[in-house]
């Protein structure tokens, strides 16, 4: 695997960065023991989870969240 620095991102398209950002956190959250959470961070998590499960039409899904983002990231 070929090393990637901070140079070479900044390089990339903004789009193309958020999906790389995006690979890297999927990396680290796969490995679930090595992220701390605070109890405030928990609690919050927690109240996110309790207010989708009263209602999970209330958000919209990430592929919607994150298309909708690219597009605005595309204008600027």
């Amino acid at each position: 695997m070929a090393k990637i620095t901070v140079a070479d991102t900044l390089d990339m398209p903004v789009a193309e960065r958020i999906l790389f950002v995006q690979d890297v956190w999927d990396s680290i959250a796969a490995e679930q023991e090595a992220v701390y959470l605070t109890d405030e961070q928990r609690e919050e998590l927690d109240r996110r989870i309790e207010e989708y499960h009263k209602d999970p039409t209330a958000g919209s899904p990430w592929e919607e969240v994150k298309e909708s983002i690219l597009k605005r990231l595309e204008r600027l």
